[in-house]
């Protein structure tokens, strides 16, 4: 396991709460990577608790929106693990900011790892949470690792599908994608390490909403982090090249276990949601050029829309407090058994 120094710190963009414990841990993969975290407990646990591990947005770290998560639901009860994926935030792996749908996968299925040889926690009681790109990746985690009794899946992202269709399907045809193909090829040898993709400062005042919206929490005092490519310079601008090639969730429809896709009715990103939320149960969606069957276990599954939420208002509540915590936690406590 690689060494790490790993700041001590509280150093997150949401203040600690006064029910629970914390402390920084460290973990392995099995690619090798060793990833940071912050391991929250209830201040009144008990002996072997259900846990839940929680990572994303895509390009944030353990210190804003998923930190939040796991302290919430620490609150609730539960051990909560919010780490940083491989290549990002303390975790190690050069070069950094780079990303995988396997690699990525692996730390979901490597946080369930740690959480299972914990004393406190119960390991046949574990799930997950992922936010924005990490909603899909633990949806593909889910459909890899029957140890994970229940997911959510909140203001998802499918990176697969954004990195192959780009927004909307606006480019979902064999010419975008081969000059997409194109363009990082040479960028492989031009500049493999130029970043790209942190969120636009200044916002030009005829930006989209969303990305208005990706502003306001990342590059303010709301949710600004050192450590985020988000926050800062993004990511390389190859580092998601294999998620363009990739259709990572194929098999979601064969997830047994606990479901809840939670999306903001307003969010740019719903879509994504709503189409993993159908295939997953019925076996076909639009934006899925694939069919399956359908889920042998549909009744576990729930799509929750939160009136009037846009896509960063799920990141840590917005101004009206739009994430139902006590919702997530009841669907955790009813479905880790």
């Amino acid at each position: 396991m690689t060494k790490m120094e790993l700041t001590q710190e509280w150093d997150k963009v949401f203040p600690l709460s006064e029910k629970v414990n914390h402390r920084k841990v460290t973990f392995e993969t099995q690619f090798g990577m060793t990833l940071a975290a912050d391991l929250y407990t209830p201040k009144d646990g008990k002996s072997q608790m259900a846990a839940i591990a929680v990572s994303g947005p895509f390009g944030a770290t353990k210190e804003q929106s998923s930190g939040l998560y796991a302290m919430k639901m620490a609150e609730r009860g539960f051990v909560a693990l919010a780490f940083d994926p491989s290549y990002t935030g303390e975790s190690s792996g050069e070069p950094r900011r780079t990303a995988s749908p396997d690699i990525n996968t692996e730390d979901f299925m490597a946080a369930v790892d740690f959480l299972s040889k914990q004393e406190n926690v119960d390991p046949e009681r574990i799930g997950i949470i992922g936010i924005c790109g990490w909603g899909g990746i633990a949806l593909n985690a889910a459909a890899a690792d029957p140890r994970i009794k229940a997911t959510v899946a909140s203001t998802m992202y499918d990176m697969s599908r954004i990195s192959g269709n780009g927004y909307f399907d606006a480019n979902d045809n064999e010419g975008d994608r081969h000059a997409a193909r194109e363009a990082m090829a040479k960028q492989r040898l031009s500049d493999p390490m130029a970043m790209a993709g942190g969120v636009v400062d200044p916002v030009p005042d005829d930006a989209p909403q969303f990305v208005k919206d990706y502003h306001a929490y990342y590059k303010t005092p709301r949710g600004y982090h050192v450590r985020s490519g988000n926050s800062n310079d993004g990511w390389r601008t190859i580092g998601t090249q294999t998620f363009a090639n990739a259709r990572f969730l194929y098999y979601i429809n064969e997830i047994r276990s606990a479901v809840l896709v939670m999306h903001g009715e307003k969010a740019h990103s719903r879509y994504f949601g709503e189409a993993a939320y159908h295939y997953m149960v019925e076996g076909k969606a639009e934006g899925y050029n694939f069919t399956g069957k359908p889920n042998p276990n549909p009744e576990n599954k729930q799509l929750l829309i939160i009136p009037g939420a846009t896509h960063c208002d799920l990141y840590d509540g917005g101004e009206k407090n739009y994430i139902p915590w006590d919702t997530l936690a009841e669907f955790f406590t009813k479905n880790i058994k």
